[in-house]
Order: C-alpha cells, then sequence, then structure tokens
C-alpha cells in the first residue's frame, strides 16, 4: 500500500535514510540524521511535492518524496525526486513500485519533468531509474567529496 507520509512515520523513513548514509554510495550526507533534524524537511513536502511511504508487513518498507527543482517559479513542473528502499525490503520489487507510483502521478500533479541527481557509482538506483525510461542528462565529474573519496554525480531525467 502506498500513502502519503504522516508525522508518525518520520522515524521510520529516517531510519531508512540513515541506512543509505552507511552504505556511503547513495547519498552525500556523511552523517546519520536525526528524527528532529528532518522536521522542517518533512513539512516542506506538499499537494504538488508530497511525500510517500509503501507499507508491507506493517512496515514502511521505502519511501519517496518530490520537490520542487531549483525552487524557482519556471521550474514548478520539474521534481527532483528521492527514492529509499529498506534493508530487509530491497530487491524485492519496492523500489519499482514506488517508482512507477510517482509517474502515473505526475499527470495530477502538473509535473512535466523528473530529475534524480545519484553518485555514478550507485548503480542498483542508476540501473532502475533506466528501467523507467529515466536517461542520463547531466554528467559532474568529481562535485561530491564524502569518505575522502571525490565522486562523480550524474543527473537523470525523463519526461512524463
Amino acid at each position: 500500500m502506498i500513502r502519503n507520509a504522516v508525522e508518525s512515520d518520520l522515524p521510520a523513513i529516517v531510519e531508512i535514510y540513515n541506512h543509505a548514509v552507511a552504505i556511503k554510495i547513495v547519498t552525500a550526507d556523511v552523517e546519520p540524521v536525526t528524527v528532529e533534524s528532518r522536521f522542517a524537511w518533512f513539512h516542506s513536502h506538499s499537494s504538488q511535492y508530497p511525500l510517500w511511504v509503501l507499507e508491507r508487513e506493517n512496515a514502511i518498507a521505502g519511501w519517496f518524496g518530490l520537490r520542487m527543482f531549483y525552487g524557482r517559479e519556471a521550474y514548478q513542473s520539474t521534481a527532483e525526486i528521492s527514492l529509499y528502499v529498506a534493508p530487509q525490503f530491497q530487491r524485492q520489487g519496492v523500489g519499482q513500485t514506488l517508482v512507477s507510483h510517482v509517474i502515473s502521478q505526475c499527470p495530477k500533479l502538473e509535473i512535466h519533468t523528473l530529475l534524480a541527481i545519484a553518485f555514478a557509482e550507485n548503480q542498483p538506483s542508476v540501473v532502475l531509474l533506466k528501467k523507467f525510461g529515466f536517461e542520463q542528462w547531466g554528467y559532474l565529474p568529481q562535485v561530491a567529496r564524502s569518505w575522502d573519496v571525490d565522486r562523480d554525480v550524474i543527473i537523470l531525467g525523463r519526461k512524463v
């Protein structure tokens, strides 16, 4: 079941995100976040840029968020995506289900373009997004530095 996230989901959302931080190739954060530090982020989501959770087995199996790209009005029909799956639910179709859901919701949200920003070495995410028609639209060599490693970043995009 996919539904809009509620504040009581935030601990599970943060736990999933912090697992991604520990993997070191999924997010640019290098330190775990706290529930308290994510309240403003949580409440920044809106009806046009929602935050969804997918529930399985009475647990949050993954989450997907949209946010306005670049924060200026001319870009309001373009959304940057965030997608994270709980470790115990990885490779079980959770990511595919969430990506499919967001694409189906874009017309209602008046979103015409989706963008994903990922470390180039994060092949599981890149492969997943390419399955859904995302293409590499940009390449930024060594623009991120985490854990003493310079990382290339790619921008994947898809028209909806």
